[in-house]
């Protein structure tokens, strides 16, 4: 049997040894059935309908490609995945984009709306109501994203391995967001304290300290918990895709493990302020990735590299899906980065028996991945793009008259 195979069969096995309190039982289902573009990036105006199953996205690199999956990623998580700037996303010479979608959830739709402007708050609405705060729509759409810019999760700095436990908590725990949030201005708030100090400086530092502690420690217990429960299902698919050659693990390394935060925010005072900034707490948590007890950094080849990182976004799809009661969006850019041709067409045949729902992907061979989808006989639509945008549309092997220009 495909490793591949063998990989995903066991994945409902695998996670329902999860033990989360809240976590739901997947019956649901999921798909955005439209999207419409304008001056989003490098597109004008487009508007694409999608199969429920695999969407798939060919042409030559830099026609746009991976611009519509990030579409897909802002009205799922409200940002981009590649940038924090909503105004890089916006297409040259313009001042704003819009984004719109219609998701399907359970038999009911919902209409998404989201504009940015340069100068101005984004906008982000469901069925024509704004959201109070945007961080109440993350999580109701749930989406994983699958990129070669995931090698700086490797790579990168700690900053980079947070936002990977962020992503996946945030999008089934609404009160570690929140909390997140609260912990970032009172740090913030704290360091600027640190910086120009004053006769109240001490009592000002005991406020903001007051402030960091509970919510430092509901994030330590939130991402401690979500590395225990991560890890079996990680190592357990690294195994499969490599054969099981080499040990693997992920330690979750933070100053709360080491007692009291309280206490170690007051003893480090002197070095906060010699520093000019909080050097103790959650915003300096790091995930130590390891091979036969070596740093993946510095010891994994680059084949061994990206089969961790496909392990680590597999065991995050996993969480996602258990925790919500249904499977989020699967967005694989420049799968055949990650897979050789056997593997990627074993994957589509899994998605079409429904080991996952609907699915997005990018590649440059369109023969390619028209050949494995007739192959697989999975439900289907794929665009062929170039410079001046759509240029083909076709469903399930048959081309649709008089695409988009």
């Amino acid at each position: 049997m495909c490793r591949l195979s063998i990989l995903f069969s066991g994945l409902d096995t695998a996670v329902s040894f999860l033990n989360f309190g809240c976590s739901k039982h997947w019956s649901g289902t999921m798909h955005l059935v439209r999207i419409e573009l304008t001056n989003f990036k490098n597109y004008e105006a487009v508007s694409l309908e999608f199969s429920p199953g695999f969407n798939c996205f060919v042409g030559n690199n830099g026609v746009g490609k991976t611009n519509i999956l990030d579409a897909v990623h802002y009205l799922s998580m409200t940002k981009s995945f590649f940038n924090n700037s909503d105004t890089l996303s916006i297409r040259y010479g313009e001042d704003y984009f819009i984004l719109k979608g219609l998701f399907e959830k359970d038999g009911s739709q919902d209409e998404l709306f989201c504009a940015f402007q340069k100068q101005k708050q984004k906008v982000f609405k469901l069925n024509g109501k704004e959201y109070p705060r945007m961080s109440d729509h993350v999580g109701s759409y749930p989406v994983v994203m699958l990129s070669p810019a995931d090698s700086t999760l490797i790579s990168g700095g700690s900053e980079e391995r947070r936002r990977f436990l962020n992503m996946i908590i945030s999008q089934y725990d609404p009160a570690y967001l929140d909390a997140h949030m609260r912990y970032n201005k009172a740090l913030m708030q704290r360091n600027r304290v640190i910086r120009t100090g004053g006769f109240d400086a001490e009592s000002m530092l005991e406020i903001y300290d007051g402030q960091l502690v509970p919510d430092a420690e509901l994030i330590y217990r939130a991402r401690h918990a979500l590395t225990e429960n991560l890890t079996p299902l990680f190592t357990s698919y690294y195994a499969r895709i490599s054969g099981g050659a080499e040990k693997v693990g992920i330690r979750y390394r933070s100053h709360l493990a080491e007692g009291d935060y309280m206490q170690q925010l007051f003893s480090s005072r002197s070095r906060d302020q010699a520093m000019q900034f909080t050097t103790t707490g959650i915003h300096r948590d790091d995930l130590v990735f390891e091979i036969d007890g070596h740093s993946v950094r510095t010891s994994a080849s680059q084949g061994q590299q990206k089969s961790f990182i496909v392990a680590l976004k597999l065991a995050k799809y996993a969480l996602i899906r258990k925790m919500n009661g249904f499977a989020p969006a699967l967005l694989l850019d420049d799968i055949f980065d990650k897979f050789d041709q056997s593997r990627v067409e074993e994957i589509i045949r899994l998605a079409g028996s429904g080991e996952f729902g609907q699915v997005f992907i990018t590649d440059t061979q369109q023969d390619r991945i028209h050949r494995i989808l007739d192959n697989t006989g999975v439900d289907f639509k794929l665009y062929r793009i170039g410079r001046q945008g759509i240029e083909e549309e076709i469903t399930n092997g048959r081309k649709k008259q008089g695409a988009q220009e």
